[in-house]
């Protein structure tokens, strides 16, 4: 069974507290896009309960330390059902990017194997399986833009996001998010440019106005490739160039495909930079 595992980019992403137990409190909005992973899970022959995941990149971790191979365990915990699975994985989501790769391959295989053994778990089950393996994983169980509180499980569709003409710039590292969240420090008072989110842009200019990231001074602080390739995006003419989650990832939004195009060709062929032209699934 092969599945499309979209990555992501968040539009906006507020910090606005921390739990007790170290998580922090968000309101993002997150879309997925049409750049990402193939995932494609089979029934193998091996003991009851093994789990076998490969993956084209060798920079992909193996055994328990993959997100995929703690989804899959997590759902034969859950159904019971402890039938041997191989899940193979093209990488084409930059690992360490901030874009959701090892979350979006978890969704996929806990959605895939829901089909594969036809285990009959509802859309909120699996969401709420995906939270036991990360915070980001039930965003890509509905596969659709969605608005997110608290550490990311409180999910509301972002219906009226108009479609968005991207470019994706990889700059060749990854960035931590255990580090970029350890090293956060909230402000006694708010930036006078904060624009909290109220309803849903409707267009690319609005969108462009409501784009914001409390992770990009703690990002670029150490690494401040990223905001040259920001502002590489917006000489290109994007109408707006914002970090992607903690990073490492940047993405321009155009005012249509045509400016996208072009821009994108103008970094295509570049070695210090991965680029992906890619549109909003919404």
């Amino acid at each position: 069974m092969k599945l499309f595992a979209p990555a992501k980019i968040n539009l906006y992403l507020r910090i606005e507290g921390r739990r007790d137990d170290g998580y922090h409190l968000l309101d993002t909005l997150m879309v997925p896009i049409g750049l990402g992973d193939e995932v494609d899970i089979t029934r193998s022959e091996g003991a009851a309960g093994s789990i076998t995941v490969r993956a084209d990149d060798p920079a992909v971790p193996r055994g328990e330390d993959n997100t995929v191979h703690r989804a899959a365990r997590a759902f034969q915990e859950r159904t019971g059902c402890h039938e041997p699975v191989t899940v193979n994985i093209l990488k084409r989501i930059p690992m360490g990017a901030g874009l959701g790769g090892g979350s979006t391959d978890a969704a996929a295989v806990l959605r895939g194997m829901n089909d594969l053994f036809d285990a009959g778990l509802s859309g909120e089950e699996l969401e709420a399986l995906a939270l036991t393996v990360g915070a980001d994983v039930p965003f890509f169980i509905r596969g659709e833009a969605a608005r997110a509180r608290g550490i990311g499980e409180r999910l509301s569709p972002a219906d009226a996001l108009p479609r968005l003409c991207l470019v994706v710039l990889f700059p060749g590292f990854p960035v931590s998010t255990a580090w970029a969240y350890r090293n956060f420090r909230f402000k006694l008072t708010k930036p006078s440019n904060n624009n909290t989110l109220v309803g849903n842009p409707s267009t690319p200019h609005e969108v462009a106005r409501v784009m914001a990231n409390d992770l990009e001074a703690v990002t670029i602080g150490r690494y401040p490739r990223i905001a040259h390739l920001k502002q590489r995006l917006d000489d290109k003419g994007a109408i707006g160039s914002l970090m992607s989650g903690s990073g490492s990832a940047v993405f321009g939004v155009f005012a249509d495909e045509a400016r996208a195009r072009r821009a994108f060709t103008g970094f295509r062929g570049e070695k210090d930079v991965r680029a992906y032209l890619a549109f909003s699934l919404t």
